[in-house]
């Protein structure tokens, strides 16, 4: 008895897009400078009322990512999180945040009230 299971990770049989690339063959995102990024840099409310630092629009690989998320994490001295191009600090920081955002090179804008 044969499976019916996908032997491919794409459930795309067939696709008339010539510039159609199946998942997983991207290539390697290339972080920008950070002189041509705009970083947005808001507060959000999280569960439990708590107050989270957001800092998002980051282009770039999930390790440049990382290294900046840890880089403010630090500087803060609070955790966070860092994934999908966002950053998530714990508190509110965004001052500390931006400041030390600029003095990276990066162009950072508030976003929010």
């Amino acid at each position: 008895m044969s499976s019916n299971k996908n032997k491919g990770n794409s459930p795309i049989v067939y696709s008339t897009n010539p510039d159609f690339k199946p998942l997983g063959e991207n290539e390697h995102e290339e972080t920008l400078a950070p002189n041509q990024q705009l970083l947005y840099v808001s507060l959000e409310r999280l569960k439990g009322n708590k107050m989270a630092t957001v800092i998002d629009n980051f282009i770039g690989t999930a390790d440049d990512l990382n290294d900046l998320g840890k880089l403010l994490k630090t500087k803060c001295g609070v955790g966070g999180s860092s994934k999908d191009g966002v950053i998530i600090i714990q508190g509110e920081k965004r001052d500390m945040v931006m400041n030390l955002l600029q003095e990276k090179g990066y162009k950072v804008k508030k976003r929010g009230g």
